[in-house]
């Protein structure tokens, strides 16, 4: 179905993996048509209780594909229809019920920064780097970074990222706040692995629930948000997933839960 990623559904987990490795995952239109067409797939798929995203080869993702966009006869038009793409995956991702976790190797640069950024959990490699990258060449931030970046690491480093290109190590992205743990590089495949199969065992619908409640507290006010935490604890109170951690909490036993 796909040429530029690979999309594989088991365990409960939806494994996106970028793959363009000898263009260093960069993101060109067919990338992102591929991306939205997948996200549909897996928000769409009620089997999908994580996600695990990840780029082939030595890098997670370059960014966008800046040969290809040297190419065109007309940029503006042209950027225009990836990041229609490109946005409208990242925000089914971002909405989705399911948690997606992001495993690093290599960079994260441009775009890629953003789709970390947008991510709930990101594990990346101890050698691993991150860059804004955008006005280097004359351009702004697309993909989310410039929307989630000063919500992780406030404003005024979210400035310096993208005004001065400064490259964050991997245990300077921890220290900021834009991933959630580093491993050794030969760690990252397995620890993302474990953490999101632990996620897909959990109760999705209540994730998804929680993820917007967190997503649009800094928009809200204190009462308009109170009220949006009270229609969600009680529509989550309605799932058997409720109904099952209460037993098992009174049973003083492990819940199973089934994502609903």
């Amino acid at each position: 179905m796909f040429e530029c990623l690979e999309l594989d559904v088991r365990d409960g987990v939806a494994h996106l993996t970028l793959n363009r490795p000898d263009a260093a995952n960069g993101i060109d239109l067919q990338l992102a048509q591929e991306l939205l067409a997948a996200s549909l797939l897996v928000v769409g798929d009620p089997t999908v209780r994580a996600v695990l995203l990840r780029g082939a080869g030595a890098r997670f993702c370059g960014g966008g594909d800046v040969k290809s966009f040297a190419a065109q006869d007309d940029l503006p038009a042209h950027l225009r229809e990836v990041t229609t793409h490109l946005h409208a995956a990242v925000g089914q991702l971002v909405r989705g019920d399911a948690p997606v976790v992001t495993a690093v190797q290599g960079s994260a640069a441009g775009a890629g920064l953003g789709l970390v950024a947008s991510s709930d959990l990101v594990v990346a490699g101890e050698s691993a780097k991150f860059v804004m990258a955008y006005t280097g060449i004359g351009l702004t931030p697309d993909g989310s970074s410039s929307w989630f970046l000063p919500r992780l690491v406030g404003l005024r480093r979210a400035v310096e990222l993208t005004i001065t290109n400064r490259v964050l190590s991997a245990a300077e992205a921890l220290d900021w706040g834009v991933v959630t743990m580093v491993v050794p590089d030969d760690q990252v495949e397995s620890e993302a692995g474990s953490l999101v199969a632990r996620l897909a065992a959990g109760p999705t619908r209540a994730f998804g629930r929680a993820k917007r409640l967190l997503q649009e507290s800094l928009g809200s006010s204190l009462e308009s948000h109170l009220a949006r935490e009270a229609e969600a604890i009680v529509a989550a109170a309605a799932t058997r997933d409720a109904s099952e951690g209460l037993a098992a909490l009174v049973g003083k036993r492990s819940p199973v839960f089934g994502g609903e």
